[in-house]
């Protein structure tokens, strides 16, 4: 099976944009759909994968990672919302697009679900999960 990435955000006002953002193609037949969120280079490169369920409203994230970079894939609909070079920016995810969101250390980020049923992400790390020593510090961006 092809792996397509369609890139979405390359620029920001004249410099280079540190959120990497990219759209995956969503492979639907009777079934349902089927998405590759990593290839086997990006596999290679993370150390941990989680998957989280998030209830209609709930928001995810509210948080920045001091050493490891953050992939998350999501499927619409959801609001994701980062703070980059001083500025708040956001992206709204529609129904069934499938969005791959690269956070570098030091990004605080945070994803709400807006639809009506819950929402699944998966989310990819650089570094081991460590829960008497995270690597994430607080910051609101998305008010519950």
């Amino acid at each position: 099976m092809a792996f397509a990435v369609i890139p979405v955000l390359a620029q920001i006002e004249g410099m280079i944009a540190q959120v990497l953002i990219e759209e995956l193609a969503c492979h639907t037949d009777a079934r349902g759909w089927v998405v590759e969120p990593l290839d086997e280079t990006g596999l290679a490169r993370h150390r941990n994968v989680h998957v989280v369920w998030t209830e209609p409203g709930a928001v995810r994230g509210n948080h920045y990672h001091q050493q490891s970079t953050e992939t998350v894939l999501l499927v619409g609909p959801a609001l994701v919302r980062w703070r980059e070079a001083g500025t708040l920016r956001e992206r709204h995810v529609n129904i069934g697009q499938a969005l791959r969101f690269t956070f570098p250390p030091g990004i605080p980020h945070a994803m709400q679900n807006t639809g009506d049923r819950p929402l699944i992400l998966a989310s990819f790390s650089t570094r081991p999960h460590d829960r008497n020593h995270p690597d994430t510090v607080r910051e609101e961006l998305i008010v519950p």
